[in-house]
Parts: C-alpha cells; sequence; structure tokens
C-alpha cells in the first residue's frame, strides 16, 4: 500500500532498503569508481550505509533518524563521499524538524534544501559530473509534483526517475570535480559513481513508499 506522508518508521525502511541495494551493487558501483576514481566507491557506501542502518534510532522524530544516518556516513564513508551524503542528511534532519509526519511540500522542502547545502560544501553545480547530477533533478521533479498537487508516492518515483536520468547523463561529461576532474577528456564515457549511488538511494525509497 502507498504513503500519503513519510514517517520515521518509513525513513529507517528507507535506510535499511538503501543499505541492502548498496550492497547488492557494491561491485558495480567500485567498477564504475575504477576508471575515475579510487576504486572504492562501492566499499565506503555498503560500510557508510550498513553502519546507518544499525545506528537507526527508535521514536516518532523523523528528523533524529536523519540525523542518525548523517553521522554514520561522516564517520564510516571515506574519501569525499561520506561528508557529502552527511550534508545531505543533515540537511534533511533540519528541514524534517517538528515536521512529523512529512507532507509533499515538507519533502520538497527537505530535498531543495538538501541539495543546496551539498551544492555549496561540495562546490558542484548540474553538469559536473558529481552526485548533483542526480540529487538536483530529483528535488525538482519532486518539487514538480508538490506544484501540481501530487502525493508523496508520486513524486519520490518522479525523483527516483529524474536521478536515474540524471545519472546517466554524466557519461559523456566533463568531470569537473574531485579525483576524475584531474583526468581530463578521459573522464568522458564515464557513468559518475556518485551520481549512480545517489539515484539509487532515492529509487530505495520511492520503492519503500510504494510497499516493494
Amino acid at each position: 500500500m502507498t504513503q500519503s506522508v513519510l514517517t520515521a518508521d518509513t525513513l529507517r525502511d528507507w535506510i535499511r532498503k538503501a543499505a541492502d541495494v548498496l550492497s547488492e551493487n557494491r561491485a558495480y558501483l567500485t567498477d564504475l569508481d575504477s576508471p575515475i576514481g579510487d576504486a572504492d566507491h562501492g566499499n565506503n557506501m555498503q560500510r557508510g550505509f550498513n553502519a546507518a542502518s544499525a545506528a537507526l534510532p527508535p521514536g516518532e522524530d523523523p528528523a533524529a533518524v536523519a540525523k542518525a544516518v548523517a553521522m554514520a556516513l561522516i564517520s564510516k564513508v571515506g574519501g569525499a563521499a561520506g561528508p557529502l551524503y552527511g550534508t545531505y542528511f543533515l540537511a534533511l534532519a533540519k528541514r524534517f524538524e517538528g515536521a512529523a509526519p512529512l507532507d509533499i511540500d515538507a519533502l520538497a522542502s527537505a530535498l531543495e534544501e538538501a541539495v543546496a547545502a551539498v551544492k555549496k560544501r561540495g562546490k558542484a553545480e548540474t553538469g559536473m559530473k558529481t552526485m548533483i547530477d542526480a540529487l538536483d533533478p530529483a528535488a525538482v521533479a519532486c518539487r514538480m509534483e508538490a506544484t501540481q498537487g501530487g502525493t508523496v508516492s508520486l513524486a519520490v518515483q518522479a525523483a527516483a526517475k529524474a536521478a536515474e536520468a540524471g545519472a546517466s547523463a554524466t557519461v559523456p561529461m566533463l568531470a569537473q570535480r574531485g579525483r576524475a576532474s584531474y583526468l581530463g577528456d578521459r573522464s568522458k564515457g564515464h557513468q559518475d559513481p556518485g551520481a549512480t549511488s545517489s539515484a539509487m538511494i532515492l529509487r530505495a525509497l520511492a520503492d519503500v513508499v510504494a510497499g516493494r
């Protein structure tokens, strides 16, 4: 059964689902990272989300759940990804405060604020071949559903689809941030691992809300 609002239970199920998906795709993410990074993105994301899943607090406060996830990711995910994903979930936590359960407007605002925080932290914009290329269109798609009077279920599905399209669109891009940027034109032709894992995380949320 689909959900019209997001609760702390939904968020806990989301993180558990994301941990499973990232574990299943550990080798794939590592393969994506090998030509343009340190070949550790799969391992880092698996370790970080397994830690986040283990750290999930009880209770009805979505903000507390998001903050616990952020702290685990900052602590356990290596390289630049840890602080960036941590920043994303910290921004979600800040927006979730006092907003339980979360309706579509609260979710849209949270995704927008989280993307803005990651852009500021990573000094990145859409088109630079980073996780922003998945997260930004996802936030835009969610806001569009909210503006059109859509539901949480439609919003997270639209966000996941937009993130997946955004990740695929990084293949021909020239990397302008991170280790991949050192490769210049050789970074072209590879899908960005951070955008890919971001799309997987948002797909996990969509699947949980849809009852899958």
